[in-house]
């Protein structure tokens, strides 16, 4: 048991707000469409699972038809290519596309791993997204949360724990309630009401359910009361500069009071998103997303989850260097905050990337 003190979807419901009013780090969105630029990006997909419906390869599940018919107005050559054996890498290679657009984080052949970014990254081949190094600190909540705190972010107090440090647990003094979610995944996977434990014993039935119905360990955090927030990144790799864009995502109550991000909500798009408008929790939630974005090492676009505590002190919860690129939080981040289309984002996380290469 590891124990961490630091300093003090797709369909989702949106309260309507107009956009605020155009700012000068939003230039680089501007479409140029009677504008065809000579380069090769290959839509990369890989075989749907017809057992589970979340693959664990799989960071992003992009519409790979719809990628296809936006970038095609941009660019001379948009294909789609599907990887199911060692060769399609291989031959991918050899074509040496411009640009790789893919959610897919690596792919198991012939019981052997092998992760894409570094791939590319071997092959030189251009890719959207964050590097497998960034990509391993964001998936373990607790090492995000590790890295984040040591580079002065603030974050929730928690510990980390497994099945088999249950005797270890039962004998330690703890400060109650405290939220209790999977070491790793997203989705809101394995939160639910009994998320936010009162006692030991609770807490410890549902480290247990999180193993059982997850196989892997829980991260264990005091419960922090204040409001919910995601913050939509976008970096200019030609400048470095970020454009922070926070969202504030409102859930009913649940029996006992709670607003909780849970996976039953996500999935039934329950939610409320609505514009941040106050300027001094604006500027607070966009440095904390800046911040930990840049520890985490992240790139291009990403996307960094807050909650408030009682005092109303914004604290790093968790990182996803891989948002979903279908109109879910991210673009509605960039759509509250920029006033952009779903096809300016698209175009843009593209372009983003083929700018470091002329």
């Amino acid at each position: 048991m590891q124990n961490h003190k630091t300093p003090v979807s797709s369909k989702l419901s949106i309260i309507a707000q107009p956009p605020p009013p155009a700012r000068q780090d939003a230039a680089v969105l501007e479409m140029a469409v009677d504008v065809v630029r000579k380069k090769s990006i290959e839509v990369l997909m890989v075989p749907k699972s017809r057992v589970e419906r979340h693959q664990k390869n799989v960071a992003i599940t992009i519409d790979q038809d719809l990628i296809k018919s936006i970038l095609s107005k941009f660019y001379s050559s948009v294909i789609i290519t599907e990887v199911s054996s060692r060769n399609c890498l291989t031959k991918l290679a050899e074509r040496s596309p411009d640009l790789v657009f893919s959610g897919v984080k690596y792919f198991d052949f012939e019981e052997q791993q092998i992760w894409l970014n570094d791939f590319l990254d071997q092959q030189n081949i251009s890719y959207i997204g964050s590097n497998h190094s960034a990509l391993n600190k964001e998936y373990n909540k607790g090492t995000a949360k590790e890295t984040v705190r040591r580079a002065g972010v603030v974050t929730a107090d928690y510990f980390t724990a497994g099945r088999d440090e249950l005797e270890t647990i039962k004998s330690t003094k703890l400060v109650f309630p405290v939220f209790v979610k999977p070491i790793q995944g997203g989705d809101s996977l394995g939160i639910d009401e009994s998320s936010i434990a009162f006692t030991k014993t609770a807490m410890i039935a549902k480290i247990e359910q999180i193993s059982d119905l997850h196989n892997c360990g829980s991260i264990i955090e005091t419960y922090l009361t204040g409001r919910e927030f995601s913050v939509g990144i976008l970096e200019d790799e030609l400048t470095g500069n970020i454009t922070a864009m926070p969202i504030e995502i409102v859930t009913p109550k649940n029996k006992r009071g709670h607003r909780i991000l849970d996976y039953d909500i996500k999935k039934s798009d329950n939610e409320l998103v609505k514009r941040v408008a106050n300027k001094d929790l604006l500027r607070q939630l966009s440095d904390v997303g800046t911040r930990a974005f840049r520890a985490l090492g992240g790139r291009s676009f990403g996307r960094i989850d807050i909650r408030l505590c009682s005092k109303n002190i914004p604290h790093f919860m968790e990182a996803n260097l891989m948002p979903g690129l279908s109109k879910g939080y991210f673009f509605r981040s960039c759509a509250i905050n920029l006033g952009i289309s779903y096809e300016q984002m698209i175009h843009h996380i593209a372009k983003n990337r083929l700018n470091q290469i002329g």
